[in-house]
């Protein structure tokens, strides 16, 4: 019997592989710490990846304000420094 895949594909996450720069967040009131990965844009856009889940994006937003917000709401804190793109061409 001859099936057909009719789900829809995921729509391709542009900012893996254009992004502008990274930072990684911790949740300090566990240990070891709970790690989250937040990826920016050109245009500010921003997706916060969670490695433990196999970096499935757990939010995006339009903005850096926006994922800060989000991540300072959970009690995340940033680790200090910032990875940029530009650091790996």
């Amino acid at each position: 019997m001859q099936t057909t895949n009719t789900t829809s594909s995921p729509a391709p996450d542009r900012l893996k592989s254009d992004w502008e720069f990274s930072e990684v967040w911790i949740d300090p009131s566990l240990s070891p710490p709970y790690v989250l990965l937040l990826l920016a844009d050109r245009q500010g856009y921003c997706s916060i990846y969670d490695p433990a889940q196999g970096y499935k994006s757990v939010f995006s937003g339009s903005t850096y304000k926006e994922a800060e917000l989000w991540l300072l709401e959970d009690e995340y804190e940033p680790v200090e420094g910032r990875l940029s793109a530009s650091e790996f061409t």
